[in-house]
């Protein structure tokens, strides 16, 4: 064997006195009385001493923090949540640890899978496993602080890592110090995105710059003696151009070859430096003999922990030969360490993967995930290998490759799982697997990119090889996919075509009741009555009896809403939609069958026919089911709001807020201008004109794009009433006015009258009554008209409400005494504050304007308590 120096070159930190200073500062301020995490960037190019920079990071916080510590490495870019496992495997194997199911908690099934220590299942949300992530970090904190965090070669993490990361450090209250290290001339792409992220909150970005001629001298003479003269040193210094790495490399060359540090060696150096990169390296490792090149190849084929057993099978070796090998590439400085063995530098594993003949590359990668999956690995862990072999009409490795893809998506990984899906296609499948393929890859792109989904669904719908069921799937989920990219009469158009070829049966029954949710949920269709009479045409003696049935009632109550037909037979379709009073099983919110718009419409429908505890009870349940499911997306985003605007209806304003902020703020993470956004951001603003905060509502509408044009489907409550409602706030009646009339005349050609979701009628009158009082009091009587006609409490109690604001004297004073009795009994507290203040004010009454006034502060309505108070003090 070949003997390992003794004395290897130690790699020296010089003129890196601004890096150490603003890493002792950022140590100092975890480490204080009052501790303060925080991002610290460290960017180079390759060779300049990153690493070295973070070992003298963790020396200065030995003995004060915890430091875990991860690299990412070229080979294993493809592989989800390979970083973070490396970063937190610490907190999961110590001594003494507590149970993993323990210390994961609620977050098990959620991000076990993602590290590695519970087994895959189902498809988990990416944003939810990013939030059990933060959530098991900051617990780790708590238990393990201060804790340090360091990424090396973060240029090379996986997409998940960093899109964790770049999430986690914008947290205000971050409790760790995040230390990152990458060479900037690497990223592209979403690589580059995710760290300009992570930079853009550092508490400082530090870039290494090629040391000095003199720092170069410095660290020759340390290693070789202070006889090393100035000719000599000044010609490292132009061979290497004050590249650490290559620096210690020549310099430790020039120290096995013995030679005198003067002048006269100087000629020598360029060749000898040649040797340590590039085709130079290539000719000094294939001098250490066949096979241990063929082991060189095995290691960079594996990347990062190479395995000396899995090593030696890739290179045809025994273990003998292997271990022999390796020893040679350890004394050669191409590998360190024993088993699991790496690199000595990521320059050497590059170099020495791009050497390799191709085609024994393509064969070594094969083998590779052979060996993995017979080793019962799991077709995840092949899976960056299989990416790498050549297409070539194999059926078997389209099959692992669709394995992984499920396994990528059970761990929240879905880039990786289209990766494979995308490489399968290039195989290609066999012409009867080939549809099942798009679709599969149509289901991995759903929650990312709906524009990609319906590419490929609609590819593999115009393909043989969906069984009926599946087919039927994938038209739901091509719709979903149009609808989340604002192409809702797209949607419903191609769910029609699909029904009428479809035979009579469930199948064709679930396509109509899609038809009839797309249809409903435009902003705009072409004949809302006839869809209307259709639907209920439809329901008519339908029982509930099975899904399809259950959903057909939901999309018929809700349209009876929106149409404002009686509410007691409207409460009578919903009850009829549940099974013992809940969600029957099949069409709970986070079943992938019907998708969550159903039982979203359904609380809907019982809150604007004020039954607020049923719709509490099911929204609720969906902030519930989608936590526990880590559906910490657009679905948990949508619940926020669902969640919020019930509090809304309830008078619970600043509640209703804070739910509605932390809908807009989860749904930020997702994208923006998405259907979420306009809902969200609409029960918002019209919850802050209640508040009387009009300057915050508008912040909120510019902040949020809320202004035309608006979205293809339909915003709850109506977003034009909302936005006429907030001119008139403003003052700007004549734009209040025509945004309130675009209203009227959308909603009324749909046939859709219902005062409460669309409140147009009422604020209009009020809007033109002084110029136009006619008009005025044909508005409130059509307001009344459709009040009594879907007879609930609330929507007759707003229509007294809005014709008393046209009356004058005993007649204000008797229509809003009629309003205060009806709204008394209603449960939307908000609204039984404005009447009995409106009331107190036209009756001149202390006592009802107390009344009124200590409702109002109970609902957070702040305007509507200055006002009430002004009215008291005027008395």
């Amino acid at each position: 064997m070949v003997p390992v120096p003794e004395h290897p070159v130690t790699v020296p930190l010089l003129e890196r006195e601004t890096e150490l200073t603003a890493a002792r500062h950022a140590v100092e301020a975890l480490c204080a009385d009052t501790p303060a995490g925080g991002v610290l960037v460290c960017s180079g190019e390759a060779g300049l001493g990153k690493t070295a920079l973070l070992s003298e990071i963790r020396r200065l916080a030995a003995g004060r923090c915890t430091v875990w510590s991860a690299r990412g490495g070229e080979a294993v870019t493809s592989v989800p949540f390979h970083v973070v496992r490396q970063l937190l495997q610490p907190a999961l194997t110590l001594p003494g640890a507590v149970d993993v199911r323990e210390l994961l908690g609620d977050g098990y099934e959620i991000i076990g899978p993602a590290l590695g220590v519970a087994p895959p299942d189902g498809q988990a949300d990416p944003q939810g496993v990013r939030d059990g992530l933060d959530a098991l970090v900051l617990r780790l904190a708590a238990t393990h602080r201060p804790l340090v965090l360091m990424v090396d070669d973060a240029h090379w993490s996986d997409l998940e890592t960093l899109g964790w990361l770049a999430s986690f450090v914008q947290r205000e209250d971050l409790p760790v110090l995040v230390v990152i290290a990458y060479r900037p001339e690497e990223p592209t792409g979403d690589t580059a995105e995710f760290l300009r992220a992570v930079e853009a909150v550092a508490r400082q970005c530090v870039r290494l710059r090629a040391l000095t001629p003199e720092a170069v001298a410095g660290l020759a003479r340390a290693a070789l003696g202070q006889h090393a003269d100035d000719p000599f040193c000044r010609e490292v210094w132009a061979v290497t151009g004050g590249n650490l790495y290559e620096t210690v490399e020549l310099v430790a060359k020039v120290r096995d070859e013995e030679l005198d540090p003067v002048e006269d060696s100087a000629g020598v150096l360029r060749a000898l430096g040649a040797s340590a990169r590039g085709t130079g390296l290539i000719a000094r490792l294939e001098e250490l003999g066949t096979a241990a090149t063929r082991f060189a190849w095995a290691a960079a084929i594996l990347g990062t922990e190479i395995s000396l057993d899995l090593a030696a099978s890739l290179a045809s070796l025994s273990r003998d030969q292997a271990a022999d090998c390796a020893q040679r590439l350890r004394a050669a400085r191409i590998l360190a360490g024993s088993d699991p063995m790496e690199f000595v530098h990521p320059l050497i594993a590059g170099a020495v993967y791009r050497a390799m003949p191709s085609a024994t590359r393509t064969a070594m990668h094969g083998r590779a995930a052979w060996t993995l999956t017979q080793a019962g690995l799991g077709a995840a862990a092949a899976a960056r290998h299989l990416l790498e072999v050549h297409p070539d009409d194999d059926p078997e490795l389209v099959a692992q490759l669709r394995e992984a893809a499920a396994e990528h998506l059970a761990v929240g990984a879905p880039d990786a799982a289209r990766r494979c899906l995308e490489r399968a296609l290039l195989e290609p499948p066999l012409p009867e697997e080939h549809a099942k393929v798009l679709y599969e890859l149509g289901c991995a792109t759903l929650l990312t990119s709906p524009a990609t989904t319906v590419g490929h669904l609609t590819t593999a719908l115009g393909m043989r090889g969906l069984d009926a069921g599946r087919r039927v799937d994938a038209v739901f989920r091509l719709s979903q996919a149009l609808t989340h990219n604002n192409q809702t009469r797209e949607a419903a158009q191609v769910v029609a075509a699909e029904a009428a070829r479809t035979a009579p049966g469930p199948a064709r029954m679930r396509l109509q009741a899609v038809h009839f949710l797309w249809e409903g949920v435009q902003a705009a269709e072409d004949d809302g009555p006839g869809r209307s009479r259709r639907l209920a045409e439809t329901t008519d003696g339908l029982q509930g009896r099975d899904n399809s049935e259950r959903a057909l009632l939901i999309l018929r109550a809700f349209d009876a809403v929106a149409r404002g037909e009686n509410a007691e037979e409207i409460v009578q379709i919903c009850d009829r939609a549940l099974l013992n009073g809940r969600l029957a099983p099949g069409l709970g919110w986070t079943n992938t069958e019907w998708g969550f718009e159903p039982p979203a419409l359904l609380g809907l429908a019982y809150a604007f026919a004020d039954r607020l505890d049923q719709a509490e009870s099911l929204f609720d349940e969906a902030l519930r089911d989608f936590e526990i499911s880590g559906w910490s997306g657009g679905h948990l985003a949508f619940a926020h709001a669902l969640v919020g605007y019930l509090q809304r209806r309830r008078g619970r304003l600043a509640e209703a807020e804070a739910y509605l902020r932390e809908s807009l703020r989860l749904a930020e993470r997702v994208g923006n201008g998405l259907p979420m956004h306009w809902d969200a951001a609409c029960m918002l603003i019209d919850t802050l004109l209640a508040r009387g905060r009009t300057d915050e509502a508008q912040e909120a509408a510019d902040r949020h794009g809320f202004a035309p044009p608006y979205p293809s489907s339909i915003v709850v409550p109506d977003a034009r009433c909302v936005r006429g409602r907030l001119l008139l706030a403003q003052g700007r009646t004549k734009e209040a006015v025509a945004e309130l009339e675009a209203a009227g005349e959308a909603l009324a050609v749909r046939g859709r009258h219902n005062g409460v979701m669309a409140p147009w009628a009422s604020d209009l009158a009020r809007a033109v009554a002084a110029d136009d009082p006619g008009r005025a009091a044909a508005l409130a009587a059509y307001v009344r008209d459709r009040a009594e006609r879907f007879g609930t409490d609330t929507a007759i109690g707003e229509s007294l409400r809005c014709a008393a604001a046209l009356a004058e004297g005993e007649r204000a004073v008797e229509l809003l005494a009629k309003a205060v009795a009806f709204l008394e009994n209603s449960p939307c507290a908000y609204e039984h504050a404005l009447a009995r203040v409106e009331y107190g004010i036209a009756a001149r009454s202390e006592n009802e304007l107390v009344r009124g006034l200590a409702l109002a502060e109970k609902c957070s309505a702040d305007g509507l308590v200055a006002r009430a108070g002004e009215a008291l003090r005027s008395l």
